[in-house]
């Protein structure tokens, strides 16, 4: 196995804890400090806290990434490419409780298939909200039960793959005035792009600074 994706390796490259409050653009790795307080200045008021869980599946061959593709007739983000997860409900310890919630209420992934591994950076997304992904191991023994008002189909990418920057589609992005360039990642007829790329690719930086 490359130790690049070992499970030890994936814990140590995380963050035990969420985001502290300031620290809301580590997202944003590579931009400058200038471009980092436009940005920030240009996002909405409302800090709506959700989370999501990162699913990685522990396949013979190696990890893979569990996905879903949201039903299109959701408000928000519909058909789009997504982790399980939504809004931190007042009822939830925190955002690993309120992402394993969500993920039994939208693809009936129970939490006894899933070992918590770690956090990454809160991601901001256009509609307000401030994700804190968590990212988890799962069980391949795992059962789905899709509830399809809120979700269309769910499948499994290879970590490998999605970590692979010759499978990274480059384009630019405007965001609060700033050129951004950012990374699309297909895989078949499908794209993932937007918030869960970034996530995704976010994973990709800190598993490369700490490897071997």
């Amino acid at each position: 196995m490359d130790p690049l994706y070992s499970k030890t390796h994936i814990r140590d490259s995380l963050a035990s804890h969420a985001s502290a409050d300031e620290d809301d653009m580590l997202w944003l790795a590579d931009a400058t400090p200038d471009a980092v307080e436009r940005i920030r200045a240009s996002m909405p008021p409302m800090r709506v806290p959700a989370a999501v869980l990162v699913p990685l599946v522990e396949r013979e061959p190696g990890l893979t990434v569990l996905l879903t593709q949201r039903a299109a007739t959701l408000k928000d983000h519909a058909g789009q490419i997504s982790f399980p997860g939504g809004r931190i409900e007042p009822g939830d310890a925190d955002a690993w409780h309120a992402a394993l919630r969500e993920a039994h209420e939208e693809i009936g992934l129970t939490e006894n298939f899933v070992e918590f591994a770690g956090y990454l950076p809160d991601h901001w997304v256009g509609t307000g909200f401030r994700v804190t992904p968590v990212v988890g191991f799962v069980n391949p023994g795992y059962q789905l039960r899709i509830a399809t008002a809120e979700v269309h189909d769910v499948f499994e990418v290879p970590l490998a793959y999605i970590l692979d920057a010759t499978n990274h589609k480059a384009r630019t992005r405007l965001l609060g005035g700033v050129t951004l360039e950012v990374y699309d990642i297909p895989y078949g007829n499908r794209n993932i792009w937007g918030a869960t790329a970034g996530m995704l690719l976010t994973l990709r930086r800190l598993l490369q600074a700490r490897a071997p």
